[in-house]
């Protein structure tokens, strides 16, 4: 069942390899619903013929089996990248405009890795495949796929590194600025983040335009 999970998943890279395109970039974010830090999305190059078991939207995953994938992706992948857009940004541009933001600072970061990593005569990302929504701020040309981390292997992949990067911040910031059990909700309006955000009012690391109900 996994494997023809995984083959159902590839249609989308198999249907533009068979176009002559060679590199392909799957594109999603975490983090729009938070509180508190950033909005975070990737970008991940798979080379055609991937065939790793398991990959699938992170939300679907353990902590345990995204770390693990995270860990397959990032060493089979042509290249990926990671862009961050800060909770002041997102109160400044809003939360749809500093997710296309940070969808686009991704797209830049893998397309310099696979430029570093091709030979100069190689191209470089030819297609995008996004989550959701159109993309042209990244200039170049790509489908938007509404829940695409469910049917396509690429942004799947995305979603992982995005989520394991974005974890490993909200972590550190738990750390940093205590008592918002960052470490254990990532930013998101729990209980726990509430009693928080009553007792010592919010952090730097807050959306202001977020929180109505503390």
């Amino acid at each position: 069942m996994l494997k023809e999970k995984l083959l159902a998943m590839l249609s989308y890279e198999n249907a533009l390899f068979d176009k002559g395109l060679h590199f392909i970039g799957g594109v999603d974010e975490v983090g729009r619903g938070p509180l508190a830090g950033p909005v975070a999305a990737a970008c991940v190059v798979l080379p055609a013929g991937f065939s790793v078991i398991g990959i699938d939207d992170s939300k679907k995953l353990s902590a345990k089996r995204r770390k693990e994938m995270f860990a397959v992706i990032v060493s089979e992948a042509l290249a990926y990248g990671v862009g961050m857009v800060s909770p002041q940004v997102i109160d400044e541009v809003n939360i749809l405009n500093a997710t296309k933001m940070a969808m686009a600072d991704a797209v830049r970061a893998a397309d310099g890795m696979l430029a570093e990593r091709t030979a100069p005569e190689e191209k470089r990302i030819e297609h995008l495949l996004v989550d959701g929504v159109a993309l042209p701020e990244a200039s170049i040309h790509g489908t938007a796929i509404t829940k695409g981390d469910t049917k396509s292997v690429s942004i799947a992949a995305a979603s992982i590194v995005a989520k394991v990067v974005r974890d490993r911040l909200m972590d550190e910031l738990d750390s940093i600025y205590p008592g918002y059990a960052f470490a254990r909700n990532k930013g998101y309006g729990t209980e726990l983040h509430y009693a928080g955000l009553r007792k010592l009012g919010p952090s730097p690391v807050h959306r202001k335009t977020f929180l109505k109900n503390f």
